[in-house]
């Protein structure tokens, strides 16, 4: 049959064999985006810097390791991505499958008769019957949806490596709040016992007539006051543990076991060895290499539906065999079939036009992505900064205002002070204090910003790995 199909076709075969070398459409390429050649903001610097693929470690914090294992064992955002990587190979797996011959066979039996004047005939049939197709590529039609599929495949495990850096940065922010909260609720709780004890000896001062009432209520309201602070301070730790418990899937009671094993005390995490130029943050940030793929997919799909303009042509053969009444009968078919699209409205054209648009809207995503990319590493890199510059100065006031409230408190004891000297310098001392612990967080905070910005350690190319994570390594 084929010999017999090549004498009878052979103009056919020879023009599908030379169309088939034809792509439609715009090759890819990666569209150049301008930007900064080097980054603007100050460069963190220090003796110590570490690499990002294996920053969590640098933290030496058990806590933090146990809760990014947790985490990263059941993330649903990890799961979601997950399963729209196995969407998006089904689905290139059906743009493969479209590209190949099918065949096809039905299977029948039955019963049945033929009358003639008075004589009638019954008896049983059955019949088999192949069907086989195979649509050659003219213009590259399936050879473009080949492409789109594939880049999206990528696109998606770029997402996947995205959503664990990022949940790797959340529960890092968090667990870094969580401990500042810690520190400020320690700090909070001091001054509530000191109060306390002011209180009461300045109420026993007053009972005896030495103390004037307003000193007495003064104490009274500034023990309230902490207090009140205290448990404002406790609350907000508390829902602090509850978003950690979201974001592990971990029971509360485990989790608050986990933190229990190490102090109350901020991370130091290594500084960052920032060199990288932001045209290379391509090559850094996941979300920003999924950006691109998206891109190369829509760019694909121009290509498809320019395709789809164009006449198809496909191979398709039929062979069938049978018996009916004890007679047997043997078909078969095997030709061309071509498709010419003679009128639709303009419905292809329309489709050729919104996919132009669809790369476009692409491409302002990608453009919009790398600015917000370069933007991040430099609110973060000026942050850092800044928090470096003003923690001396933090210190210094802290340390000043802690001496000042120390030598006041000692002349109220010795009855040189009045108590409202002494609670001005008691708050300026407070304030200064956590606003110092505060700094310190949001410097740990800001390195974590920084290092998400910066893509978290992830690498083109660099292969899933097991929903389990080990003390931060792959993070």
């Amino acid at each position: 049959m084929n010999v017999l199909f090549w004498h009878r076709y052979p103009l056919v075969i020879l023009c599908a064999t030379a169309l088939s070398g034809c792509v439609l459409g715009p090759d890819y390429q990666v569209p150049t985006v301008p930007i900064a050649a080097k980054w603007q903001a100050p460069l963190p610097h220090g003796a110590s810097v570490a690499a990002l693929t294996d920053w969590w470690q640098q933290f030496d914090d058990p806590a933090l390791a146990e809760l990014l294992r947790l985490a990263e064992a059941d993330s649903p955002s990890m799961d979601q991505a997950a399963a729209n990587i196995a969407l998006a190979r089904a689905t290139l797996g059906t743009r493969v499958a479209e590209a190949l011959p099918s065949l096809g066979a039905t299977l029948s039996k039955g019963r049945g008769g033929e009358q003639e004047g008075s004589v009638s005939q019954a008896g049983s049939g059955s019949s088999a019957q192949f069907d086989a197709a195979w649509e050659i590529d003219l213009f590259g039609k399936l050879r473009r949806n080949n492409e789109a599929a594939s880049n999206r495949v990528q696109a998606r495990v770029d997402d996947w490596h995205d959503a664990r850096v990022s949940l790797a940065a959340q529960v890092g922010d968090d667990y870094v709040q969580y401990r500042g909260c810690q520190k400020r609720v320690l700090a909070y709780k001091d001054q509530a016992q000191s109060q306390q004890d002011t209180a009461r000896i300045t109420r026993q001062s007053f009972q005896a007539g030495f103390t004037s009432s307003a000193d007495a209520a003064l104490a009274d309201a500034s023990a309230a006051s902490i207090a009140a602070t205290l448990i404002s301070q406790q609350g907000d730790c508390q829902v602090l543990l509850k978003s950690l418990v979201a974001l592990t899937g971990s029971d509360e009671g485990r989790l608050i076991n986990v933190l229990s094993h190490t102090s109350a005390q901020l991370p130091h995490p290594a500084q960052l060895n920032v060199q990288e130029i932001p045209a290379d943050l391509l090559r850094q940030r996941p979300d920003l290499a999924s950006s691109e793929r998206e891109l190369a997919a829509a760019n694909a799909e121009i290509g498809v539906a320019q395709a789809d303009r164009l006449p198809s042509l496909s191979l398709s053969g039929t062979f069938s065999v049978g018996a009916t009444l004890g007679e047997r009968a043997r078909s078969w078919s095997l030709g061309p079939v071509l498709s010419i699209p003679l009128f639709d409205g303009g419905k292809r054209r329309a489709a050729v036009d919104g996919a132009r648009a669809s790369y476009d809207a692409a491409l302002a995503v990608y453009r919009q992505t790398l600015r917000t990319s370069v933007m991040e590493v430099e609110q973060s890199l000026v942050r850092l900064d800044a928090a470096r510059r003003r923690e001396s100065e933090a210190v210094r006031s802290s340390t000043g205002f802690r001496e000042s409230f120390e030598a006041i408190d000692r002349d109220w004891q010795a009855g040189s002070a009045s108590l409202l000297d002494r609670e001005t310098a008691r708050r300026e001392a407070l304030t200064a204090e956590i606003e110092l612990i505060t700094l310190q967080q949001d410097q740990v905070r800001y390195w974590i910003a920084l290092y998400k910005a910066l893509g978290g350690g992830w690498q083109a190319n660099q292969p899933l790995v097991q929903s389990q994570a080990s003390s931060g390594e792959g993070v």
